[in-house]
């Protein structure tokens, strides 16, 4: 079972508001084949004790606009070095820079498929990049795509060997 469309709908209304908090490395891992808990996990970073705290903040208000309250919290004693926000079928991770590459929740849980975000969810220069070597793509069409990708990037030549499924031409193996 993957995440529903209800669930995906509110974890890009929690992601838009951690953009709008100026949150980094914004991503969505669905986790609902693992854990029966709850479907997906949103982790976002801040630099800082304050911008923590005032991301949780602006993610529990847009969570409320859309009618999705808050189950539990947890983190937001002492320094706020990493802030879980219960709202049932979404956990929201918001933690600061260290702590994000420290605890590498993305490592861990890098077996489950990521959730493609909307453009204007505003995403660190290079972060999603970065971050996808430690993820399984969610389908054979996304890691099609990912290779497409990596091949556009490393050069410019014709991409006529796509349709085979990106197997080299006779020419380029000599």
């Amino acid at each position: 079972m993957t995440a529903t469309p209800e669930t995906i709908e509110q974890t890009i209304a929690a992601a838009r508001a951690a953009s709008a908090g100026k949150a980094t490395s914004i991503t969505a891992i669905d986790v609902s084949q693992r854990l029966v808990i709850t479907d997906v996990f949103l982790v976002v970073s801040g630099s800082s004790e304050r911008q923590v705290r005032a991301l949780v903040d602006e993610i529990e208000e847009g969570m409320y606009k859309i009618g999705v309250k808050r189950l539990r919290r947890e983190g937001l004693e002492g320094e706020a070095h990493w802030v879980l926000l219960d709202f049932g079928n979404l956990m929201v991770h918001v933690q600061q820079d260290e702590d994000r590459e420290f605890y590498a929740l993305e490592r861990l849980w890098g077996d489950c498929p990521v959730i493609e975000l909307p453009e204007d969810v505003t995403v660190e220069e290079g972060t999603r990049s970065s971050l996808a070597d430690y993820f399984v793509p969610a389908d054979d069409d996304l890691a099609a795509r990912a290779a497409r990708s990596a091949d556009d990037a490393g050069d410019d030549e014709d991409d006529s060997d796509a349709e085979d499924g990106g197997a080299p031409a006779a020419a380029d193996e000599a």
